[in-house]
């Protein structure tokens, strides 16, 4: 957690009512850190259900294979989270540590350790001393209450520089229900998905097949669209937690992810992830400029997003934009390198509204002075066509400056 704010933090934030069913407590268990919170305990209601997607890496942290062996229960009443170390290539201590951090959850939720879910953020490779939790969890649980949202987001923060949060309220039905979300990232951020953890709590009534659907599909279209520096961790981890408390108030409980009645919660998920996601992205280390990429044109939309990550996943343009450079030029490179079909006499590059290339050369209309003034602004969006098909996809980056290189410098130290 850096003293440092990123200049893309957010000016406020929003006021995060409680979801039935859901408590929350933070506490100092003396992890890595000193001095702040770095364990966060959420008890969960009895029938809630849960659903993750989780990092692509084939070196996951202990905690990613506990949650993917547990999903298939359905069940869960309590998460833990830590911040500092990452239980990561930790071998057989670090499954034994999860275990135990269960065993410890468990006892103070009142529940079985399966339905306990674990989440690790920090340096990798540092065997994580889980009976420091002994204790701490029981005592989070006592004091557990529904409206620790800012807390519990400032608690799972490693080299983060703001808390991340996000609320929405929506109908199922005749009633009203609640989504809130909590987010860590700054770096090692890249889709499938980014080091990253998101949990999002809702009092809908959903079973865990259809929730399982709601967050697959709901990562695709947010956080696999982000990226900071093309590293993906070892431990990204997104959940969606159910606690079915609105089928009190006459929400209809839902088994299928496509039926009807499910459309505004479908899109206030949606919408709450991409919030949260481009929330990562403008505090990525170093950040300076928050970057929208949007490709169209392509010959499908897997092209399109494609070319449009290997444009912000670009060291030489990610620079250019730390400079407020319009070297327009670093975007033809990226686009010819994705390896996706491509026509270089076809293409039209925009930087915000102003069209800098086009027909395979420089706009004629091209003005130095007003890409310029484009290139200044915090917020620049960089538009490609490829001039081919219909394909299109939407990607969000920041720059890359010389504080990112600071940061992870010495982040062990």
């Amino acid at each position: 957690m850096s003293d440092k704010v990123s200049p893309l933090a957010p000016q406020s934030y929003p006021l995060m009512e409680s979801v039935p069913g859901v408590v929350l407590a933070t506490a100092e268990a003396g992890i890595k850190y000193r001095g702040r919170t770095d364990v966060l305990f959420v008890g969960l209601c009895e029938g809630t259900q849960a659903a993750g997607v989780f990092t692509r890496s084939k070196c996951p942290s202990a905690p990613v294979e506990w949650c993917r062996a547990n999903l298939g229960r359905g069940g869960a009443r309590a998460l833990v989270v830590n911040s500092g170390n990452a239980n990561a290539f930790t071998g057989v201590k670090g499954a034994a540590a999860v275990a135990q951090t269960a065993d410890i959850a468990a006892r103070a939720a009142g529940c079985e350790p399966h339905d306990v879910f674990i989440a690790s953020t920090g340096v990798i490779g540092e065997p994580l001393a889980a009976d420091k939790f002994e204790g701490v969890l029981q005592d989070c649980a006592a004091r557990a209450v529904p409206d620790a949202w800012d807390a519990a987001a400032r608690a799972i923060m490693t080299t983060d520089t703001f808390p991340k949060y996000a609320t929405r309220k929506v109908m199922i039905g005749d009633c009203e229900v609640a989504l809130n979300g909590i987010a860590k990232g700054s770096g090692m951020i890249a889709p499938d998905m980014a080091t990253m953890l998101a949990f999002v709590f809702t009092d809908a009534p959903i079973a865990q097949e259809a929730l399982q659907a709601l967050i697959a599909n709901g990562a695709d279209r947010s956080f696999n669209c982000v990226t900071v520096d093309g590293d993906t961790s070892t431990s990204d981890t997104l959940m969606l937690f159910a606690t079915g408390e609105a089928a009190k108030r006459g929400a209809p409980m839902i088994s299928d992810a496509a039926d009807p009645q499910l459309a505004a919660f479908r899109q206030a998920l949606e919408d709450l992830l991409v919030e949260l996601a481009q929330w990562v992205v403008r505090d990525g280390e170093g950040a300076s400029k928050f970057v929208t990429i949007d490709v169209a044109g392509a010959i499908s939309d897997d092209s399109a997003r494609r070319i449009a990550m290997a444009i912000a996943n670009s060291p030489l343009v990610k620079t250019a934009i730390a400079g407020e450079d319009a070297n327009w030029g670093r975007i033809v490179m990226a686009v010819g390198k994705a390896g996706e079909p491509a026509d270089r006499d076809r293409l039209a590059i925009h930087f915000g509204d102003i069209r800098v290339a086009t027909d395979g050369e420089r706009d004629p209309a091209y003005i130095e002075e007003k890409v310029a003034a484009v290139m200044r602004e915090q917020d620049i969006g960089i538009r490609v066509d490829i001039g081919l098909g219909e394909g299109r996809a939407r990607v969000w980056t920041c720059d890359l400056t010389k504080e990112y290189i600071a940061i992870n410098a010495d982040y062990r130290s």
